[in-house]
């Protein structure tokens, strides 16, 4: 049996869809978590297989959070739910062999086998969603919407540092080079910016 850990931001389309998926076979529903419950400290508890993030936060800013689910929970397959037509929900350009990206809407049962794919150990790519990132040029790389929205979050460049696994200067340098794409006046500025253009809440 599959322990799917759900992660969304909305209560009420966690229901739906948890319903629906624990009808298909082989998957069974272990929790449901809001992305802002903090979920690093509570997924190892569910003893999850696979966590599904359907959230509306930006790729950048589930990254972070993947990269410490997976060392918490060794082993677990995480598929994060995007949607193309939204800024900063593509898969990162850096190729992230633990991470399966699917097409927000993609129906139950086809989700429902990209789960089992990544049960397996599969890495699973929307076509769309590769395509998508292809043919988007995005001024600001990944990792710098991962860097501002941890500052935005308040942390630290050494934090910052410490959680990416980079060295101050690397954490200074994506700073100042998001801070020159944006056209912002300092780190603040770029932070404004980036929520008026829907790159981070």
């Amino acid at each position: 049996m599959i322990r799917v850990l759900l992660v969304e931001d909305t209560r009420v389309a966690a229901r739906r869809l948890a319903t629906e998926l624990a009808r298909e076979d082989g998957i069974a529903i272990v929790g449901r978590l809001d992305f802002d419950d903090g979920v690093e400290r509570l997924a190892a508890h569910f003893r999850p297989t696979v966590i599904l993030f359907n959230t509306d936060y930006m790729v950048s800013q589930v990254l972070p959070v993947a990269s410490e689910l997976r060392v918490t929970i060794p082993g677990c397959a995480i598929v994060i739910v995007s949607d193309p037509d939204k800024r900063g929900m593509l898969p990162p350009r850096r190729r992230s062999p633990e991470l399966s990206f699917v097409v927000k809407g993609t129906p139950v049962p086809v989700l429902a086998e990209v789960i089992r794919r990544a049960a397996r150990g599969e890495r699973v790519v929307d076509p769309r969603l590769q395509v998508a990132a292809i043919a988007t040029q995005k001024e600001v790389s990944t990792r710098e919407w991962e860097v501002l929205g941890l500052a935005a979050q308040g942390e630290s460049v050494a934090d910052i540092a410490g959680r990416l696994y980079l060295s101050n200067g690397t954490v200074r340098n994506y700073l100042s080079s998001v801070i020159k794409k944006t056209g912002a006046r300092n780190r603040l500025d770029a932070i404004r910016i980036a929520r008026k253009g829907g790159w981070l809440r």
